[in-house]
């Protein structure tokens, strides 16, 4: 049986950074991926001849960034799009109150204010908060004190649930008060007109990638490991497993002897949200030109509240709109058309019959994709950032782990995945990596560059 250096599980972000960073110091490394292709959550869909990604979209936040300097150095084109992280404002917005009445410049500014203002307040009481309470109880408590009217705080309120769906995929009431604390956007944000798994796909040319081996047992042994698949089994000095959190929480794949409790109890007690994606492709725009976005505040915006403008991606008038949590995962039973449906009945309430049929639409449903069992990680009640860490590990010094879900500073996003896998490559190797050079080795590798255009 060949012997490995080691072996990556998982060909995402940090899979694939990892896996290169390794191979690049000498190593000799095995990727092994359930999946059919490379990227894991970055999932870019170029059937219709321009490129949807279905998986993640964004940087959030380009300043100081790895990731953007990784972006930079391989020379990926961007399209800055900065409400990405579901803010009030920073852009044009289509801003519609809770009676689906468009609201001037005027009705938008005070709104901006309004949620700035309770926002602050909400970071104060999230400093107080005791152990245990969710960022449902520390809104509640700041809404109740806030003197604004119902009107008013009913839209904030939607405002914050929405926000908590989109940034992790699970209801208000389920996240730690502390669970957004890393919620910061230093810089403008940016989606990729090329695809975003354009960055695994460059960062994996020159590996052994074995595809469609799905990993379902990692055993450690007296000198290494060894990890099976249905098409056999693999040995190796050390393993890196970055498969996604949902995979690990339903013991898809059986550690040998068990994780320990420093690494599976944050695994039992981190949630795994829902976050799927409805891309609307129209025959024409019925909306302004200009606008980064559609937003329905308060009752207007109960299921169906945001719509972002993706039409310079494909040339084509495309609204983007999320389904998260709750109503992320019981969409997934439902049909496209039926969602389809419900979306253009709530578009309509706001611009009125003039909404035209779809001409194509794109639909996502992550909680049910075997290879992810949901979208990302967040903080579940109880839990804290330490919690996100202490799920690398390594265990055994032969064990690790890594991930978005194992990034505690930036978890759920790519820039999360790309750092953790920058951690765990220099924990196998035991001394740094830099970043910069192995930007540049990646994009001076002939098999990295991309394809002519």
């Amino acid at each position: 049986m060949d012997r490995y250096d080691t072996i990556v599980v998982g060909a995402g972000m940090a899979g694939t950074t990892c896996a290169r960073m390794l191979q690049d110091a000498g190593q000799r490394v095995l990727v092994l991926e359930a999946r059919d292709r490379i990227g894991g959550r970055m999932n870019t869909d170029r059937s219709a001849g321009f490129p949807v990604d279905l998986g993640a979209s964004w940087i959030h936040g380009i300043a100081d960034s790895p990731l953007w300097a990784l972006a930079q150095a391989l020379g990926v084109p961007t399209i800055e799009f900065t409400v990405g992280s579901f803010q009030a404002g920073g852009r044009p917005i289509e801003d519609f109150d809770g009676a689906g009445r468009r609201m001037d410049a005027a009705a938008s500014a005070q709104w901006v204010d309004d949620v700035a203002r309770v926002d602050a307040a909400v970071l104060d009481e999230i400093a107080a908060a005791s152990p245990g309470d969710t960022y449902l109880d520390v809104t509640e408590r700041v809404l109740d004190r806030s003197g604004l009217q119902p009107e008013r705080i009913d839209e904030i309120r939607e405002f914050f649930r929405h926000r908590v769906e989109e940034q992790c995929g699970a209801w208000i009431g389920d996240l730690d008060a502390h669970g957004l604390d890393e919620d910061a956007i230093e810089g403008d944000e940016v989606i990729f007109p090329r695809g975003y798994d354009e960055l695994p796909n460059r960062i994996a040319a020159g590996l052994d990638v074995r595809l469609s081996q799905a990993v379902t047992a990692v055993s450690r042994t007296t000198d290494g490991v060894t990890v099976t698949t249905d098409d056999g089994a693999f040995d190796a000095a050390s393993v890196v497993v970055t498969a996604p959190l949902g995979v690990l929480k339903a013991g898809v794949i059986a550690f040998d002897p068990p994780l320990p409790e420093q690494v599976a109890e944050p695994l039992d007690r981190l949630g795994m949200g829902v976050f799927n994606k409805i891309f609307l492709q129209f025959p024409e725009r019925f909306w302004d030109e200009g606008s980064y976005a559609i937003r329905a505040l308060g009752e207007a915006g109960e299921l169906w509240h945001s719509w972002y403008d993706v039409s310079a991606i494909g040339g084509r008038p495309t609204l983007l709109t999320f389904a998260a949590g709750p109503l992320g995962r019981h969409l997934q039973e439902v049909s496209d058309a039926a969602i389809v449906a419900d979306v253009l009945t709530a578009l309509r309430a706001l611009y009125g019959d003039g909404v035209p049929e779809p001409v194509a639409h794109w639909i996502t449903r992550w909680g049910e994709d075997p290879h992810s069992l949901g979208s990302y990680s967040y903080q579940a009640t109880g839990t804290s950032h330490r919690d996100h860490d202490a799920l690398a590990g390594p265990v055994d010094d032969v064990l690790h782990i890594a991930g978005e879900a194992t990034w505690g500073d930036e978890p759920a996003t790519v820039g999360g995945a790309y750092a953790s896998g920058h951690r765990a490559a220099e924990r196998v190797l035991g001394r740094p990596v830099d970043l910069a050079a192995f930007a540049a080795a990646v994009a001076e590798s002939p098999a990295g560059r991309p394809a002519p255009a």
